[in-house]
């Protein structure tokens, strides 16, 4: 049975592992600046089997106006079983108040699917438009 934790510190290895088993290595690359930034995020839910972490969604903002979903991953031995759903839907429901909920991804038809069953639109279909910098 999968458990949901509400930030509780994740430890750097549980990190790495969850991050690598989706093949994010450049979150992988400086565990030091992943660690500081999963647990210095405004909020973070996590999704064990027993001692192993599976799942992990993450939010930064300013709690009130603005929350931007920085990640949603889930390990792929378990994927397909509704932990992305769950985390989602706990995420949104803390934050149901908060009047922009925002995020940023690869374009693929499941990703879009995804994200649109929770009422996200895309930028491409709408009004908005989103614009990003990388390092």
């Amino acid at each position: 049975m999968i458990q949901y934790k509400e930030n509780d510190r994740v430890e750097k290895e549980d990190l790495k592992q969850l991050y690598s088993s989706v093949g994010w290595i450049a979150y992988t690359n400086n565990l030091e600046v992943l660690d500081q930034a999963v647990n210095n995020s405004l909020a973070v839910i996590t999704a064990w089997d027993n001692e192993k972490l599976v799942g992990l969604i993450r939010v930064v903002g300013d709690n009130y106006t603005i929350i931007y979903i920085q990640d949603i991953l889930v390990h792929p031995d378990y994927q397909n079983k509704q932990i992305g759903t769950q985390l989602m839907n706990q995420m949104l429901q803390k934050y149901k108040t908060v009047r922009q909920k925002t995020l940023l991804t690869e374009d693929a038809p499941d990703v879009r699917h995804f994200y649109e069953k929770f009422g996200f639109s895309s930028c491409d279909k709408g009004s908005a438009v989103a614009f990003y910098k990388e390092f």
